[in-house]
């Protein structure tokens, strides 16, 4: 499937610009700004990460563009736990550990990792789509992007009978994710740091 209703799925070809999104948009996130509070660095490492990102969706996932000139981009990850597969993980944790060589910002990464875990782990049922990522870079945002990478998946999800799994730190998201079906079912500060974060849960709709 190489479009769904209008938006491009990303292959190899098109994974820069769906990098340069990404990176763009997170730049002063709050998780991103925990991971590397040197703004330099984050500037510096931050596409690497998103690499690593899209690269491991365009195996086991799928990333969705709205144009090629990927004004947003979306991740997605279909949770199965009743088919655990070898490299893979629905947490990623194997590039979370292994970016960086500072120890820091790997602890800092594995407390994110872990919180988000055990929260999936306990709300989510075997078998999920998980929105890992959604940005729109910022010279496009407030004009519809996020509603046309969001609104064919969610469609997709209620035919497959799915619920759908996310996580935002920002506040402001909440409102955003909820005009869409999703529902707060839980928040808090994320170990180890001053980030709160909250998880929201969409069940399939007929």
């Amino acid at each position: 499937m190489d479009e769904l209703d209008g938006l491009t799925r990303v292959t190899r070809s098109l994974v820069r610009p769906a990098v340069a999104t990404l990176s763009d948009a997170f730049m002063d996130y709050p998780v991103a700004v925990f991971f590397m509070p040197d703004e330099k660095i984050r500037k510096k490492r931050q596409p690497a990460i998103y690499r690593l990102v899209v690269g491991s969706a365009i195996a086991y996932g799928e990333v969705y563009i709205t144009s090629p000139q990927a004004e947003g981009t979306a991740v997605w990850q279909m949770v199965d736990k009743r088919q655990p597969a070898p490299k893979r993980g629905s947490s990623l944790g194997w590039w979370w550990q292994n970016l960086f060589t500072d120890k820091e910002t790997g602890r800092r990464q594995q407390a994110f990792m872990e919180y988000s875990n055990e929260i999936r782990a306990r709300l989510m049922p075997d078998r999920y789509w998980y929105l890992q990522m959604l940005g729109v870079a910022p010279a496009f945002q407030g004009q519809g992007y996020s509603s046309r990478l969001l609104t064919p998946m969610l469609a997709r999800a209620d035919r497959e009978g799915l619920p759908v799994f996310l996580e935002t730190q920002l506040k402001k998201n909440v409102t955003l994710y909820e005009h869409f079906g999703f529902k707060l079912m839980e928040e808090g500060t994320i170990t180890g740091s001053d980030v709160y974060s909250w998880a929201m849960v969409r069940e399939p709709q007929k």
